[in-house]
């Protein structure tokens, strides 16, 4: 199934936005580690949080985490220092192909019992849990922030903790100071001086805790009051006090014309005058959203170099590969290196009835949602993907007007 939309003449309404899936799959691992009991409400209600909520209520040997990539490093860290238990972790034919060798090589030297069951350096793993010495680990700084979280996360329960050193460059730190927030919050005072964190043996300590809304999806919205003609979308719950790295949204986006007002209970979106002729940032510390920042600047005509992207080759698919691939369908022809993008206004013939693949990643599908303003009747092929991450995704788009057909046999947009 594909979706072909058409965009409102307005963009106005109020939009509930899905629990953040970052918070609440930590969330779940400090539950499952907290001896005592551990209240958390509004859980995502994702694939990738509802994959670890299956892990942890049926405890399989063989767990499928399909294309969930922070259930695969946070579980695979976890069931490290389940003693006595013994687990295969398994998942999609992506899955498979996304590197985990360096966590799991990180958790081998603190004594974790894992092996590949098919190709090195790659899921699927066979883990048999034992306690875990701890100690002292050095792990480069420019890796996935959820290999550093998923060693954080078990930390404590090492019997002589953890002090992690990060070498070189630091790349998605805000997703780290996220995972060190949440753990004091339930007892576990880390320190962090410079590159190095130190993280005691303990227990967590359990405490009611509510999931807050997802600054990532927030992003989107972003994009769509930028290309709406005009726009107030109020989104209640989000505060600019987050943990998440992601609030960072509202300063990215005000050079390209949309301003953040708070209300009683959130904050609401509307146009603005601010404008920018050239668009240059680094976004190693929030590289998930990347893919709106760069469809909006196309679209809006703003020429930009995003870095700090080296961890968008091995996410849900090759996003810069992906992006470069898309973008050209709706003419715009983007210049690419291993860990940066960048538009010069360079432009060739757009398709006349562009369809969007969408790689089975759900940022794929709802950066290019928005470009419905410039290009009615552009298509979203396999919209489920969705679900990973922002399953009201389409119902919420319609609840502002926006229109979703879907092509029959025969159409010229299949």
């Amino acid at each position: 199934m594909n979706y072909t939309l058409f965009a409102p003449a307005q963009l106005s309404g109020a939009i509930t936005l899905p629990a953040s899936k970052s918070i609440s799959n930590r969330a779940l691992i400090i539950q499952a580690l907290c001896p005592e009991a551990i209240t958390v409400e509004n859980l995502s209600d994702c694939d990738d949080t509802r994959v670890m909520q299956q892990a942890f209520a049926h405890d399989n040997s063989t767990i499928d985490i399909h294309g969930a990539g922070t259930a695969m490093r946070f579980l695979t860290a976890y069931y490290a220092q389940k003693q006595g238990c013994r687990h295969t972790i398994t998942g999609s034919a992506r899955m498979q192909q996304r590197p985990i060798k360096i966590l799991v090589d990180a958790l081998r030297s603190l004594g974790a019992d894992i092996r590949y069951t098919d190709r090195e350096g790659f899921p699927p793993l066979d883990i048999c849990g034992r306690s875990l010495t701890g100690g002292e680990l050095l792990l480069p700084g420019d890796v996935s922030s959820q290999y550093v979280s998923a060693l954080l996360l078990i930390a404590p329960a090492m019997r002589n903790g953890l002090t992690l050193t990060l070498t070189g460059e630091l790349v998605s730190m805000p997703y780290i100071e996220m995972t060190l927030a949440m753990m004091e919050y339930f007892g576990i005072e880390a320190r962090r001086i410079g590159h190095t964190i130190e993280v005691p043996a303990g227990s967590y300590r359990p405490a009611s805790f509510r999931v807050e809304p997802d600054w990532s999806a927030a992003s989107y919205w972003y994009e769509m009051a930028a290309l709406a003609p005009s726009a107030s979308i109020h989104l209640p719950g989000l505060s600019p006090h987050s943990l998440q790295g992601d609030a960072r949204i509202e300063h990215l986006f005000a050079p390209l014309g949309v301003s953040t007002h708070p209300s009683t209970d959130g904050i609401e979106l509307r146009k603005s005058d601010s404008h920018i002729d050239t668009y240059t940032q680094d976004l190693s510390e929030q590289p998930d959203l990347a893919q709106t920042l760069v469809v909006a600047c196309c679209l809006l005509g703003v020429p930009f170099h995003f870095t700090g992207l080296q961890t968008l080759r091995i996410k849900e698919t090759d996003r810069i590969a992906a992006l470069c691939n898309e973008l050209n369908k709706l003419g715009y022809k983007l210049i690419s290196s291993d860990n940066s993008l960048s538009w010069e206004s360079e432009t060739v013939e757009p398709e006349a009835h562009p369809v969007i693949n969408t790689y089975d990643d759900h940022r794929m599908a709802m950066a290019f949602a928005p470009a419905a303003f410039r290009f009615p009747g552009i298509t979203i092929a396999n919209p489920e993907v969705v679900d990973k991450s922002y399953p009201r995704y389409w119902e919420h788009l319609r609840q502002v007007g926006f229109t979703l057909d879907t092509p029959q046999k025969g159409d010229s947009t299949l």
